[in-house]
């Protein structure tokens, strides 16, 4: 599979292209996604119920997700990879900054993270300093 990148998620919407995309957690998964062509993968903060057996995503750390990031980057080294920030980890623009570094450094090529209005800040800087961003602003 050739290298996926915004560039190339930008070319096939204005073609009409439509793509799927898959939540892995380690290396095999990534692998096998990766061995389909999976173009975009997540590291979803539901790692806490699905891999940790936690109720719900609030204890889920940046380090949680950075771990997994690696895994999955060791695994689909071509995939577009997007990492969540999990719950509280962009409070402040300047948490949002930080924290997105470690899932940067950890192989993300996007972070992704959800909320309302309030991010409006949070997502220019996190831009303005070159990390790309999914959001979900209500």
């Amino acid at each position: 599979m050739k290298k996926i990148t915004i560039n190339t998620l930008m070319a096939w919407k204005q073609e009409g292209r439509k793509f799927a995309s898959a939540t892995a957690y380690d290396a095999s998964f990534a692998q096998l996604f990766e061995s389909q062509e999976m173009p975009v993968l997540l590291v979803g903060d539901s790692l806490g119920m699905v891999l940790q057996g936690k109720s719900d995503t609030l204890s889920v750390t940046v380090e949680d997700i950075a771990y997994h990031t690696r895994s999955v980057r060791a695994g689909s080294p071509h995939c577009l990879l997007m990492a969540d920030m999990p719950f509280m980890s962009y409070a402040t623009p300047e948490d949002a900054c930080k924290n997105a570094a470690v899932l940067m450094q950890a192989g993300a090529n996007m972070v992704k993270l959800e909320g309302g209005a309030w991010l409006a800040e949070t997502v220019t800087k996190l831009t303005q300093r070159a990390v790309p961003v999914c959001a979900h602003l209500a």
